[in-house]
């Protein structure tokens, strides 16, 4: 019997899996939480399930992101004076570097001292929204190119430095027609440009902002309301994402510095960071005005200074910038468990300054010298069922992994690797 075409392409989709791909267009992925369906492998090694891996031009803690077969990435290259800030595109397939663009020395610079020389001068996760790619490059700016490389505007920032000196670290983040960029190093300012041209669409400003080194997350609180939330030092802010007015905010005893971003868990923003008081603090959305006495938890027990954490079946799971891996409720200030992450032989100061992602069910966290520890969710107790190093890479792998197309991407001082069956 002979059956109509329709009946063999429908056959045919039924007979091959269909693809499920995601891009990761910012800091974070889609959702700035750190999460992919997507399965990728539990074990490799550089000769077993390394599908490729490419030098880039220059050192970065940047983490790539990726649309479609386009990988992109920043880094830095050249001494005091004339250092330049670079960035690549990538094929996802191959690996190969299709073309780099360079933007020059010609603004002021932080010298290379105290914790600037731990992250260096690429260290913002460039932005996508699939058709251009914006990057913010601190006190360089920033700027707009197009998937081949065509450089569509560009913008200042400022050119201040917090009494640290610290350098940049925060990431844009594109929502609607804005590009949103937190420019609390280089003008104690979170500013909103339009993604089309760079034109200054409005900016947010405070005392608070100097030395800020997260990322804003978009919160819908309802249909008609959407709020903009970003830690700052000492309170954290709720912004009308169409003005840059602010909502409201919630003072909480994270002082010194604040290098993490807020997460959203349900209807709950947690909080975690502050020096030399670290601290995990959590507040509900949808309020108005100040906020203060809303605080649900102050504890400074299961708490992290650089790393954020992500979500797995309503569990919050960090693995702190110290090496302990803890689980948490996210309304709860009491951990469910705490547990040191095995193994950390090698290396020194901090273990881990990349965030956690989850893939496939399991959570992935990229340490500084020590390779990935794959854990599995357990409301229980520390489970690592694999931990994986590349040999011959001695750098610092500073930037947090990433995932798409059943593929995850580990980005070294050096190097990208690509893990993939």
């Amino acid at each position: 019997m002979k059956f109509p075409f329709s009946y063999l392409l429908l056959a045919l989709s039924l007979s091959f899996p269909v693809s499920t791909k995601a891009d990761w267009p910012q800091f974070r992925g889609e959702n700035a939480d750190g999460i992919s369906s997507e399965s990728v492998p539990t074990t490799w090694s550089e000769t077993n399930n390394m599908l490729w891996n490419t030098e880039l031009p220059g050192e970065g803690t940047s983490t790539p992101i990726i649309s479609g077969d386009a990988v992109f990435v920043t880094s830095f290259s050249g001494e005091e004076g004339a250092r330049e800030r670079h960035l690549s595109r990538l094929s996802l397939k191959t690996g190969e570097i299709l073309w780099t663009k360079t933007v020059g020395a010609d603004y002021p610079e932080d010298p290379a001292r105290g914790y600037i020389t731990e992250h260096g001068w690429a260290s913002s996760t460039p932005v996508t929204d699939g058709e251009a790619v914006y990057c913010f490059f601190g006190k360089a700016g920033v700027y707009a190119f197009d998937f081949e490389g065509n450089q569509l505007w560009k913008a200042r920032t400022g050119d201040l430095s917090s009494p640290k000196a610290w350098g940049s670290a925060s990431s844009p983040i594109l929502l609607n027609d804005l590009l949103i960029v937190p420019a609390g190093e280089e003008t104690n300012a979170i500013i909103a440009f339009n993604k089309k041209d760079g034109v200054e669409k409005w900016r947010a400003e405070g005392d608070s902002l100097v030395q800020t080194y997260g990322t804003p997350i978009v919160v819908k609180v309802d249909e008609t309301r959407t709020d903009l939330v970003f830690a700052a030092v000492g309170e954290i802010w709720g912004i009308n994402p169409e003005s840059g007015k602010l909502r409201w905010f919630a003072e909480y005893n994270l002082p010194g510095n604040m290098s993490n971003s807020a997460h959203l868990s349900g209807d709950i923003i947690t909080v975690s960071g502050g020096y030399p008081r670290t601290a995990r603090v959590a507040l509900k959305v949808g309020g108005k005005g100040d906020l203060s006495d809303e605080i649900l938890y102050d504890t400074q027990k299961p708490a992290t200074y650089m790393t954020a954490p992500v979500e797995a079946d309503g569990i919050l799971y960090w693995v702190a910038d110290s090496g302990i891996a803890f689980a948490a409720m996210p309304g709860e200030a009491d951990e469910l468990w705490q547990a040191r992450i095995p193994d950390l032989t090698e290396g020194k100061g901090k273990p881990f300054y990349g965030s956690p992602v989850l893939a496939g069910g399991k959570i992935y966290a990229q340490s500084r010298a020590n390779g990935v520890y794959v854990i599995e969710p357990s409301k229980e107790e520390l489970k690592v069922i694999a931990h994986n190093k590349i040999a011959g890479d001695d750098t610092i792998f500073n930037a947090a992994p990433v995932v798409s197309d059943g593929k995850i991407l580990l980005r070294s001082q050096k190097a990208i690797y690509c893990i993939g069956e």
